[in-house]
């Protein structure tokens, strides 16, 4: 008698990370939350599943753009009228709607199928440093790679003393 081995619900489990946009290339951190969005971090990764994980984005306001895009690069969109193409540029995104900068390159870098919106959606992006209820759920950060100290603590009180 055998029995079959395969993925487990734990291998699915989906981790929220955290990652800070200051002073971060807007095309190198959008490659890279689009491979944590796409799932292709784990072993278990398979084109046509979704199973990627939560990202969580501060301090949109404060990334950088490398040579002169921040004076060339203009977003379009049409609202299917005639004559309806609207253009703003990247200073006024800048100031306006900073979150819709990262969400366009992330959106440009993901895969066009059916899956994109659904990855999307789970790509959360705040201005600032203030993430509101978002902050409770985050498992990893990006500087270093670990699991955050209060997770630490839950799974092992005794590592109260190491932590700090």
């Amino acid at each position: 008698m055998s029995q079959a081995v395969g993925n487990t619900a734990l291998a699915y489990a989906r981790v929220w990370h955290h990652v800070s946009a200051s002073d971060r290339v807007l095309g190198k951190l959008a490659e890279r939350i689009a491979l944590v969005l796409m799932g292709k971090h784990k072993p278990i990764y398979d084109k046509s599943l979704d199973c990627g994980d939560y990202v969580v984005v501060t301090n949109a306001k404060n990334i950088k753009v490398t040579g002169r895009k921040d004076e060339q690069l203009v977003y379009r969109k049409h609202t299917m009228f005639p004559g309806g193409l609207k253009e703003t540029e990247y200073k006024d995104m800048m100031e306006n709607k900073p979150y819709e900068i990262i969400r366009h390159a992330v959106s440009g870098m993901l895969p066009k199928n059916k899956l994109r919106e659904r990855r999307l959606a789970r790509l959360k992006v705040f201005g600032g440093s203030n993430m509101g209820i978002y902050r409770g759920n985050i498992l990893k950060r990006w500087e270093d790679g670990t699991l955050s100290d209060d997770y630490i603590l839950k799974l092992d009180p005794k590592n109260r003393l190491k932590a700090k």
